[in-house]
Protein backbone atom coordinates (compact mmCIF):
# COMPACT_ATOMS: atom_id res chain seq x y z
CA UNK A 1 0.00 0.00 0.00
CA UNK A 2 1.29 3.32 -1.00
CA UNK A 3 1.80 5.90 2.00
CA UNK A 4 3.06 9.34 0.01
CA UNK A 5 2.71 9.93 -3.55
CA UNK A 6 1.97 13.01 -5.57
CA UNK A 7 -1.43 12.87 -6.79
CA UNK A 8 -2.63 13.54 -10.51
CA UNK A 9 -5.19 16.69 -11.37
CA UNK A 10 -8.29 14.68 -12.33
CA UNK A 11 -8.42 17.22 -15.43
CA UNK A 12 -6.36 18.38 -17.45
CA UNK A 13 -7.85 21.61 -17.66
CA UNK A 14 -8.85 24.73 -15.56
CA UNK A 15 -12.13 26.33 -16.03
CA UNK A 16 -12.00 30.46 -15.86
CA UNK A 17 -15.61 31.05 -16.22
CA UNK A 18 -16.56 29.82 -19.47
CA UNK A 19 -13.71 29.34 -21.24
CA UNK A 20 -11.52 25.97 -20.47
CA UNK A 21 -7.69 26.45 -20.25
CA UNK A 22 -5.87 23.38 -20.41
CA UNK A 23 -2.95 23.22 -17.83
CA UNK A 24 -0.65 22.57 -20.28
CA UNK A 25 -1.27 25.39 -22.56
CA UNK A 26 -1.59 27.55 -19.41
CA UNK A 27 2.09 26.29 -18.11
CA UNK A 28 3.70 26.92 -21.56
CA UNK A 29 2.35 30.97 -21.35
CA UNK A 30 4.07 30.90 -18.21
CA UNK A 31 7.13 29.54 -18.97
CA UNK A 32 7.23 31.82 -22.24
CA UNK A 33 6.36 35.35 -19.47
CA UNK A 34 9.55 34.15 -17.73
CA UNK A 35 11.84 33.95 -20.31
CA UNK A 36 10.98 36.90 -22.06
CA UNK A 37 10.54 39.00 -18.90
CA UNK A 38 14.40 37.78 -17.47
CA UNK A 39 16.23 37.55 -20.88
CA UNK A 40 15.00 41.35 -21.19
CA UNK A 41 16.34 42.29 -18.04
CA UNK A 42 19.72 40.64 -18.75
CA UNK A 43 19.92 41.80 -22.06
CA UNK A 44 19.54 45.37 -20.46
CA UNK A 45 22.10 44.81 -18.28
CA UNK A 46 24.08 43.74 -20.80
CA UNK A 47 24.18 47.14 -22.39
CA UNK A 48 21.16 46.25 -24.92
CA UNK A 49 17.58 48.21 -25.76
CA UNK A 50 14.90 48.14 -23.47
CA UNK A 51 11.91 46.37 -25.78
CA UNK A 52 14.19 44.09 -27.76
CA UNK A 53 13.95 41.01 -26.08
CA UNK A 54 10.04 41.59 -26.55
CA UNK A 55 10.40 42.32 -30.23
CA UNK A 56 12.32 39.28 -31.35
CA UNK A 57 10.21 37.41 -29.04
CA UNK A 58 7.35 37.83 -32.06
CA UNK A 59 9.31 35.95 -34.46
CA UNK A 60 10.64 33.48 -32.08
CA UNK A 61 8.32 32.08 -29.82
CA UNK A 62 6.02 30.89 -32.73
CA UNK A 63 8.79 29.62 -34.51
CA UNK A 64 9.75 27.60 -31.86
CA UNK A 65 6.23 26.27 -31.08
CA UNK A 66 6.10 25.10 -34.50
CA UNK A 67 9.79 23.82 -34.53
CA UNK A 68 8.47 21.63 -31.01
CA UNK A 69 5.79 19.96 -32.37
CA UNK A 70 7.70 19.34 -35.72
CA UNK A 71 10.07 17.21 -33.95
CA UNK A 72 7.59 15.53 -31.91
CA UNK A 73 5.30 14.50 -34.78
CA UNK A 74 8.28 13.27 -36.92
CA UNK A 75 10.39 11.17 -33.98
CA UNK A 76 6.95 10.25 -32.51
CA UNK A 77 4.83 9.35 -35.63
CA UNK A 78 3.00 6.11 -34.53
CA UNK A 79 -0.50 8.35 -32.94
CA UNK A 80 -0.82 10.46 -36.29
CA UNK A 81 0.60 8.27 -39.19
CA UNK A 82 0.58 4.69 -38.16
CA UNK A 83 -1.97 1.57 -37.89
CA UNK A 84 -5.36 3.27 -36.18
CA UNK A 85 -3.47 7.10 -36.10
CA UNK A 86 -5.16 9.75 -36.31
CA UNK A 87 -2.61 13.24 -38.67
CA UNK A 88 -5.27 15.47 -37.50
CA UNK A 89 -4.59 14.94 -33.92
CA UNK A 90 -0.92 16.02 -34.80
CA UNK A 91 -2.52 19.86 -34.57
CA UNK A 92 -3.99 19.19 -31.38
CA UNK A 93 -0.48 20.80 -29.53
CA UNK A 94 -2.81 21.09 -26.19
CA UNK A 95 -3.04 17.19 -25.63
CA UNK A 96 1.37 17.51 -24.99
CA UNK A 97 3.71 16.99 -27.48
CA UNK A 98 6.35 19.76 -27.83
CA UNK A 99 10.42 18.77 -28.57
CA UNK A 100 12.79 20.84 -26.63
CA UNK A 101 15.34 20.06 -29.92
CA UNK A 102 12.81 21.53 -32.45
CA UNK A 103 11.48 24.42 -30.36
CA UNK A 104 15.21 25.36 -29.53
CA UNK A 105 16.67 24.78 -33.65
CA UNK A 106 13.49 26.34 -35.13
CA UNK A 107 13.00 29.05 -32.31
CA UNK A 108 16.53 30.00 -33.12
CA UNK A 109 15.70 30.64 -36.99
CA UNK A 110 13.10 32.90 -35.48
CA UNK A 111 15.35 34.89 -33.22
CA UNK A 112 18.34 35.10 -36.45
CA UNK A 113 15.17 36.62 -38.61
CA UNK A 114 14.67 39.04 -35.37
CA UNK A 115 18.18 39.66 -34.85
CA UNK A 116 18.62 40.70 -39.12
CA UNK A 117 15.91 42.86 -38.23
CA UNK A 118 17.71 44.78 -35.16
CA UNK A 119 21.17 44.16 -36.06
CA UNK A 120 22.06 42.92 -33.01
CA UNK A 121 24.19 39.44 -32.90
CA UNK A 122 22.89 36.18 -31.88
CA UNK A 123 24.84 34.90 -29.83
CA UNK A 124 25.13 37.95 -27.20
CA UNK A 125 21.25 37.49 -27.32
CA UNK A 126 21.02 33.34 -26.97
CA UNK A 127 23.55 34.25 -23.98
CA UNK A 128 20.58 36.76 -22.26
CA UNK A 129 17.75 34.12 -22.77
CA UNK A 130 19.79 31.06 -21.87
CA UNK A 131 18.70 31.13 -17.86
CA UNK A 132 14.92 32.04 -18.93
CA UNK A 133 14.62 29.28 -21.62
CA UNK A 134 15.73 26.64 -18.94
CA UNK A 135 13.34 28.14 -16.24
CA UNK A 136 10.47 28.19 -19.11
CA UNK A 137 11.24 24.81 -19.53
CA UNK A 138 11.10 23.81 -15.40
CA UNK A 139 7.24 25.58 -15.72
CA UNK A 140 6.66 23.78 -19.17
CA UNK A 141 7.29 20.73 -17.35
CA UNK A 142 3.95 20.70 -15.50
CA UNK A 143 2.43 20.78 -18.12
CA UNK A 144 2.89 16.83 -18.15
CA UNK A 145 1.61 16.82 -14.79
CA UNK A 146 -1.44 17.90 -16.12
CA UNK A 147 -2.15 15.57 -18.75
CA UNK A 148 -0.06 12.72 -16.58
CA UNK A 149 1.86 11.83 -19.33
CA UNK A 150 5.87 11.32 -19.57
CA UNK A 151 6.24 9.37 -15.93
CA UNK A 152 8.96 6.98 -15.13
CA UNK A 153 9.32 3.51 -14.21
CA UNK A 154 6.25 1.98 -11.45
CA UNK A 155 7.81 3.16 -7.85
CA UNK A 156 6.32 3.42 -4.66
CA UNK A 157 8.93 6.15 -2.97
CA UNK A 158 6.99 8.65 -1.54
CA UNK A 159 7.21 11.01 -4.34
CA UNK A 160 6.26 8.62 -6.92
CA UNK A 161 3.20 10.44 -8.91
CA UNK A 162 -0.18 8.43 -9.03
CA UNK A 163 -1.22 7.89 -12.53
CA UNK A 164 -5.08 6.79 -13.09
CA UNK A 165 -5.91 4.30 -15.32
CA UNK A 166 -6.90 5.68 -18.52
CA UNK A 167 -3.49 7.03 -18.20
CA UNK A 168 -1.30 4.53 -17.53
CA UNK A 169 0.81 2.69 -20.18
CA UNK A 170 2.29 -0.16 -18.11
CA UNK A 171 -1.03 -1.81 -16.71
CA UNK A 172 -4.10 0.05 -18.85
CA UNK A 173 -7.39 0.16 -16.69
CA UNK A 174 -5.38 0.01 -13.55
CA UNK A 175 -3.79 3.50 -11.79
CA UNK A 176 -0.26 2.87 -10.33
CA UNK A 177 2.05 5.63 -8.87
CA UNK A 178 5.52 6.11 -11.31
CA UNK A 179 8.91 7.92 -10.77
CA UNK A 180 7.45 11.50 -11.94
CA UNK A 181 10.41 12.11 -14.66
CA UNK A 182 8.27 15.94 -14.90
CA UNK A 183 9.26 16.83 -11.74
CA UNK A 184 12.93 15.34 -11.91
CA UNK A 185 13.44 17.36 -15.02
CA UNK A 186 12.18 20.47 -13.28
CA UNK A 187 14.33 20.42 -10.22
CA UNK A 188 16.83 19.72 -12.81
CA UNK A 189 16.29 22.43 -15.09
CA UNK A 190 16.06 25.16 -12.56
CA UNK A 191 19.59 23.93 -11.11
CA UNK A 192 20.60 24.59 -14.55
CA UNK A 193 19.56 28.15 -14.97
CA UNK A 194 21.34 28.61 -11.27
CA UNK A 195 24.42 27.22 -12.96
CA UNK A 196 24.62 29.46 -15.73
CA UNK A 197 23.39 33.10 -13.60
CA UNK A 198 26.89 31.91 -11.52
CA UNK A 199 29.03 31.03 -14.36
CA UNK A 200 28.17 33.89 -16.14
CA UNK A 201 28.78 36.64 -13.32
CA UNK A 202 31.92 34.89 -12.65
CA UNK A 203 33.50 34.30 -15.71
CA UNK A 204 32.03 36.76 -17.99
CA UNK A 205 30.53 34.50 -20.86
CA UNK A 206 29.57 35.77 -24.31
CA UNK A 207 30.06 35.38 -27.84
CA UNK A 208 27.08 32.30 -26.92
CA UNK A 209 29.21 30.50 -24.31
CA UNK A 210 26.00 31.32 -21.58
CA UNK A 211 23.96 29.63 -24.35
CA UNK A 212 26.23 26.50 -25.07
CA UNK A 213 26.71 26.12 -20.90
CA UNK A 214 22.86 26.07 -20.45
CA UNK A 215 22.42 23.43 -23.53
CA UNK A 216 25.15 21.09 -22.16
CA UNK A 217 24.10 21.45 -18.73
CA UNK A 218 20.24 20.34 -20.13
CA UNK A 219 21.55 17.33 -22.30
CA UNK A 220 23.48 15.82 -19.08
CA UNK A 221 19.92 15.64 -17.44
CA UNK A 222 17.89 14.65 -19.83
CA UNK A 223 20.28 11.82 -20.79
CA UNK A 224 19.51 10.03 -17.57
CA UNK A 225 15.82 11.38 -16.94
CA UNK A 226 15.13 9.66 -20.50
CA UNK A 227 16.27 7.07 -19.62
CA UNK A 228 13.93 6.11 -16.81
CA UNK A 229 11.05 7.35 -18.79
CA UNK A 230 8.58 4.30 -19.94
CA UNK A 231 6.51 5.78 -22.99
CA UNK A 232 6.58 4.88 -26.41
CA UNK A 233 9.34 6.30 -28.45
CA UNK A 234 11.71 5.54 -31.25
CA UNK A 235 14.93 3.57 -30.43
CA UNK A 236 18.49 3.43 -32.30
CA UNK A 237 20.54 0.67 -31.43
CA UNK A 238 18.75 -0.17 -28.54
CA UNK A 239 18.27 3.22 -27.27
CA UNK A 240 16.07 5.97 -27.07
CA UNK A 241 16.30 8.38 -29.83
CA UNK A 242 16.23 11.49 -27.34
CA UNK A 243 19.20 9.91 -25.48
CA UNK A 244 21.03 9.43 -28.85
CA UNK A 245 19.90 13.13 -29.50
CA UNK A 246 21.23 14.40 -26.06
CA UNK A 247 24.63 12.56 -26.41
CA UNK A 248 25.33 14.93 -29.67
CA UNK A 249 23.75 17.99 -28.50
CA UNK A 250 26.21 18.22 -26.11
CA UNK A 251 29.26 17.19 -27.93
CA UNK A 252 28.40 20.03 -29.86
CA UNK A 253 28.05 22.31 -26.99
CA UNK A 254 31.14 21.47 -25.11
CA UNK A 255 33.05 22.28 -28.49
CA UNK A 256 31.04 25.45 -29.14
CA UNK A 257 32.39 26.08 -25.63
CA UNK A 258 36.26 25.56 -26.39
CA UNK A 259 36.54 27.24 -29.55
CA UNK A 260 34.46 30.42 -29.02
CA UNK A 261 36.79 31.15 -25.89
CA UNK A 262 39.67 30.89 -27.98
CA UNK A 263 38.47 32.75 -31.06
CA UNK A 264 36.75 35.66 -29.11
CA UNK A 265 37.27 35.66 -25.31
CA UNK A 266 35.41 37.84 -23.07
CA UNK A 267 32.11 39.60 -24.12
CA UNK A 268 30.71 41.74 -26.67
CA UNK A 269 30.96 45.50 -26.80
CA UNK A 270 28.04 47.02 -25.39
CA UNK A 271 27.65 49.05 -28.60
CA UNK A 272 27.33 46.20 -30.28
CA UNK A 273 24.62 45.36 -28.71
CA UNK A 274 22.33 48.35 -29.45
CA UNK A 275 21.66 47.74 -33.18
CA UNK A 276 20.23 50.31 -35.43
CA UNK A 277 17.32 52.28 -35.07
CA UNK A 278 13.75 50.94 -35.98
CA UNK A 279 13.29 54.21 -38.31
CA UNK A 280 15.63 54.76 -40.96
CA UNK A 281 17.28 57.94 -41.46
CA UNK A 282 15.39 59.36 -44.57
CA UNK A 283 12.07 58.77 -42.32
CA UNK A 284 13.60 60.33 -39.55
CA UNK A 285 11.90 63.91 -40.06
CA UNK A 286 8.47 62.30 -40.84
CA UNK A 287 8.74 60.57 -37.42
CA UNK A 288 9.84 63.83 -35.45
CA UNK A 289 6.51 65.60 -36.79
CA UNK A 290 4.43 62.45 -36.05
CA UNK A 291 5.24 62.64 -32.63
CA UNK A 292 5.43 66.33 -32.19
CA UNK A 293 2.37 67.21 -34.20
CA UNK A 294 3.04 71.57 -32.48
CA UNK A 295 7.17 71.58 -33.99
CA UNK A 296 5.31 69.90 -37.68
CA UNK A 297 2.71 72.71 -37.44
CA UNK A 298 5.93 75.41 -36.92
CA UNK A 299 7.44 73.93 -39.67
CA UNK A 300 4.48 74.52 -41.81
CA UNK A 301 3.49 77.66 -40.96
CA UNK A 302 7.47 79.16 -41.09
CA UNK A 303 7.34 77.45 -44.92
CA UNK A 304 4.24 79.68 -45.74
CA UNK A 305 5.74 83.11 -44.23
CA UNK A 306 8.77 82.39 -46.97
CA UNK A 307 6.71 82.04 -49.17
CA UNK A 308 4.61 85.36 -48.84
CA UNK A 309 7.43 87.23 -47.77
CA UNK A 310 8.76 86.23 -51.52
CA UNK A 311 5.44 87.14 -53.35
CA UNK A 312 5.20 90.20 -51.56
CA UNK A 313 9.03 91.67 -52.83
CA UNK A 314 7.87 90.58 -56.23
CA UNK A 315 4.60 92.70 -55.76
CA UNK A 316 6.42 95.43 -54.60
CA UNK A 317 9.23 95.92 -57.48
CA UNK A 318 6.49 96.14 -60.16
CA UNK A 319 6.82 94.78 -63.97
CA UNK A 320 10.06 97.10 -64.60
CA UNK A 321 12.09 94.50 -62.01
CA UNK A 322 10.71 91.78 -64.21
CA UNK A 323 11.51 92.87 -67.07
CA UNK A 324 15.30 93.74 -66.35
CA UNK A 325 15.41 90.13 -64.40
CA UNK A 326 14.08 88.75 -68.21
CA UNK A 327 16.75 91.11 -69.77
CA UNK A 328 19.76 90.04 -67.16
CA UNK A 329 18.69 86.54 -68.81
CA UNK A 330 18.96 86.85 -71.90
CA UNK A 331 22.17 86.25 -73.51
CA UNK A 332 24.32 88.69 -75.39
CA UNK A 333 23.79 88.68 -79.71
CA UNK A 334 26.80 87.00 -81.09
CA UNK A 335 27.09 90.11 -83.60
CA UNK A 336 27.67 92.61 -80.58
CA UNK A 337 30.21 90.41 -78.82
CA UNK A 338 33.57 91.88 -78.18
CA UNK A 339 35.85 89.14 -80.76
CA UNK A 340 38.86 87.78 -78.58
CA UNK A 341 42.01 89.09 -78.72
CA UNK A 342 44.48 86.66 -80.59
CA UNK A 343 48.03 88.26 -80.17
Amino acid sequence: MDLAFIPSPSRGQIDLGPIPLRGYALCIILGVVLAIWLGERRWVARGGRAGTVGDIAVWMVPFGLVGGRLYHVITTPGPYFGDGGDPMQAFAVWKGGLGIWGAIALGGVGAWIGCRRRGIPLPALADALAPGIVLAQAVGRWGNWFNQELYGRESDVPWAVKIDGDHNVIDPGQAGTFHPTFLYESLWCVGVAALVIWADRRFKLGHGRAFALYVAGYTVGRFWIEYMRVDDAEHVLGMRLNNWTAILVFAGAIAYIWISARKHPGREDPATLRGHDAEPETDAKDAKAARDPEDAKSATEADADADATADARRDADGPDADADAVADAEPTPVALRKPADKG
